[in-house]
């Protein structure tokens, strides 16, 4: 049968006659490059290759796995998007059975070798099927990328996406969010945005300060010399102030003292002529009272005369 993979040396020429029919399936919710890369890998697992990719529709999907980000529409669009796709299969049952392989005349189903539990709830891999009959192709997962992965991403950061979808015009009610909690992110976003201009701040002060470690030794040696010759200007400049201060005091004492001595000059004789004054007046006071009592004598001569006279009369 075409459909069936190489059992013999006439089979495997039969096959080579035509592409090898791939089958890969999946959810791809959120469709990126680590699915590209595991249909690529499918893609690329025989010279000649003709890729098929199922994928389970909403009901299947959130039954099993659970809520899907992208409906089944926009996860078929994704799908038919890749170059590495040839053809998408809508409605992709969970567990592939032989019935579904001879139906798309599939040759080999590819996907990583990692154990995926089927409707049973048993625990049992939805591969376990192909993998017995030789028809599994595995394909490596790309490490730090997965849906899941991306959705923790968008839950741990869930206050930055809603102020990123209301600065694009986004309405509160369109994200769920109530009145307060739109406030209350909108504050703590300019408290962040304070916090990372202090950052800024404190790195270039680090930056500044180690720039200055670096070159210290080269600005302490210019330091000691610059103090050193300011201490030398300072103490010649004194040195000369105090000269000048000195000369100037001496200067200043010198006229003081050639000042006094004119006036104590100028006292001295003044004060002898005043002496001279004096001896010339007590002079003349002499002279006058030697007048005086001349002038008494003489009136006292007078009245005895004249009282001799009146006494001898009355006799």
């Amino acid at each position: 049968m075409d459909n069936q993979p190489a059992g013999g040396r006439g089979a495997d020429q039969t096959i080579s006659d035509r592409p090898m029919r791939v089958y890969a399936d999946g959810i791809y919710d959120l469709f990126h490059f680590g699915h590209a890369r595991a249909l690529e890998q499918a893609k690329l697992s025989f010279p000649n290759t003709y890729l098929l990719v199922g994928c389970c529709n909403d009901e299947v999907t959130h039954s099993y796995k659970g809520k899907t980000v992208m409906t089944e529409s926009e996860r078929y669009e994704s799908l038919r998007h890749c170059k590495w796709v040839d053809e998408v299969i809508p409605d992709a049952p969970w567990v592939i059975n032989q019935e579904f392989l001879d139906k798309h005349k599939i040759d080999y189903v590819a996907h990583d070798a990692l154990p995926y539990a089927d409707v049973s709830g048993a625990g049992n891999d939805v591969y376990e099927f192909v993998k017995k009959v030789g028809k599994f192709k595995e394909t490596k997962r790309t490490e730090g990328i997965s849906t899941s992965d991306i959705i923790m991403r968008i839950v741990k950061d869930y206050n930055q996406y809603v102020l990123r979808n209301l600065d694009r015009g986004y309405s509160r009610k369109d994200l769920g969010v109530s009145y307060v909690k739109e406030k209350r992110l909108r504050v703590n976003r300019r408290l962040k945005k304070l916090q990372e201009k202090v950052r800024e701040q404190q790195e270039r002060i680090q930056t500044v300060a180690k720039s200055a470690g670096i070159h210290r030794n080269e600005w302490v040696e210019n330091a000691d010399r610059w103090v050193a010759g300011f201490l030398e200007m300072f103490e010649e400049g004194c040195h000369k102030m105090g000269t000048a201060i000195r000369d100037r005091i001496q200067e200043s004492l010198r006229g003081q003292l050639s000042r006094e001595s004119s006036h104590l000059s100028q006292n001295r004789k003044l004060d002898l002529d005043d002496e001279d004054e004096d001896e010339d007046e007590d002079e003349d006071e002499c002279y006058e009272d030697d007048e005086d009592d001349d002038s008494d004598l003489e009136y006292y001569d007078y009245y005895e005369n004249n009282s001799e006279k009146n006494g001898n009369q009355k006799m």
